[in-house]
């Protein structure tokens, strides 16, 4: 189809499908991912008998992301969105298999490279949601990027309460109980690849590609090594990038420990999956209104807003102790604060740069959102084992720093950033 073949009102009208398939596909994988990160750590626990290898679930399942995002990255700057996404949810779907055979054959490498392998399904989310802005307005890209997040409340909360009916399932199948929830995402995951390669249809990608070099001049390359040179030159974007990176390395680093925290101070499994499940909400259940912010009031702004909410997360959780409720509290704000900073940064690095050089930049912010997030999980298994939850929580406060100084630096550049290449 050529370029002047797409109307403003055909454009409209894809937007608005890609945004309900990918909402409803969030929807699907969500109950994988929410099972994946409230029993990953205790499964792992259970196998290796070690809370400071418990701390490695997350780590492996962030890595995974890590390492899968740029080459997701790189099959939707060839392939498009759909081949891409596809690809991502089936990946992970055999990740959650690897799981259950690990768990089966009571083998923790085994366990951690299923982890490591559906890793994939936070890689394929968070290229998701850059897939809603490819045809947004400027204008609207905090909309369309937050209600693709929003989506992923309804399986992500869902998902860590499925424990209890996990233990049945894995009970009639003969696997150990904690591996239920897994068998429940391998399904999950499957179903979301299927209804990516049918239904993400005409790819918004390529659409983007065919109708913004009429606008915006020549088609800039779109090769992922231009990834590192543009953010050098972007101020926009690399601050988009830093925050995004410095969030998710601060959320996973209280969220991992969390319910070995809980474990060790006597909390059920069901408080456990309840408490996960709250800050699960707190991630995703507002994210039309952060969205809101984003666009209203500025990304600047908002950005400030969410690192001001992961401290004071911080601050409730860490000094939490023996109370559930406090603890509730603070893993809600630790979601709020997180999906703050993460869908303002995510909508400042998509605006910031071309359509046809957006897969690489959006790639390169994954990966290092993962790496961090790797790190982080790597940090809170030593730095409880050594010291504790509490201080866990002062050292992951310090992460709100570059984000917070680099919106600061460029306070006027960043809050009215939105146009190409800026």
């Amino acid at each position: 189809m050529t370029t002047t073949s797409w109307s403003p009102e055909h454009v409209a009208a894809v937007q608005r499908r890609t945004v309900g398939v990918l909402s409803s596909a969030q929807v699907i994988g969500g109950l994988g991912a929410g099972a994946a990160l409230s029993i990953g750590a205790l499964l792992v626990k259970e196998v290796s008998g070690s809370a400071a290898v418990a701390g490695l679930a997350t780590t492996m399942l962030t890595l995974g992301a890590a390492v899968l995002a740029l080459p997701l990255a790189g099959l939707a700057s060839v392939r498009g969105r759909r081949t891409s996404l596809a690809t991502g949810w089936l990946v992970a779907a055999i990740g959650a298999v690897v799981v259950v055979a690990g768990a089966v054959a009571d083998s923790t490498w085994i366990l951690l490279t299923g982890l490591f392998v559906v890793g994939a399904n936070s890689a394929t989310n968070f290229q998701s949601r850059y897939a809603a802005t490819d045809l947004a307005e400027p204008m609207h890209v905090g909309r369309a990027l937050s209600l693709v997040v929003w989506s992923t409340t309804i399986g992500s909360v869902i998902g860590p309460n499925l424990t209890g009916l996990g233990a049945q399932a894995a009970g009639a199948l003969g696997i150990p109980d904690l591996a239920g929830p897994f068998v429940f995402a391998a399904v999950g995951f499957a179903l979301t690849a299927i209804l990516m390669a049918v239904a993400l249809t005409p790819d918004p990608l390529h659409v983007a590609k065919e109708i913004r070099p009429a606008a915006d001049g020549p088609r800039p390359r779109s090769r992922m090594s231009d990834a590192w040179p543009l953010l050098r030159s972007n101020a926009a974007a690399r601050t988009g990038v830093v925050t995004v990176a410095g969030a998710h390395a601060l959320m996973v680093a209280v969220m991992a420990m969390t319910p070995v925290h809980m474990e060790d101070h006597g909390s059920s499994l069901t408080i456990i999956g309840l408490t996960i499940s709250l800050h699960i909400a707190g991630m995703f259940a507002l994210a039309p209104v952060m969205g809101l912010l984003t666009d209203r009031w500025g990304r600047g702004r908002t950005i400030i807003l969410g690192q001001a909410t992961l401290l004071l997360a911080t601050l409730v959780a860490g000094t939490a102790g023996e109370s559930e409720l406090q603890m509730m509290v603070g893993l809600v704000l630790l979601g709020l604060g997180w999906s703050a900073s993460t869908i303002a940064g995510s909508s400042l690095v998509a605006q910031s740069v071309l359509p046809a050089s957006r897969p690489a930049v959006q790639g390169a912010s994954d990966l290092l959102m993962s790496l961090a997030g790797a790190f982080g999980g790597l940090l809170a298994g030593v730095v409880v084992n050594v010291w504790g939850f509490g201080p866990l929580n002062i050292v992951a406060a310090f992460l709100t720093v570059p984000a917070i100084r680099m919106v600061v630096a460029r306070r006027h550049r960043i809050i009215g950033a939105g146009r190409l290449g800026r």
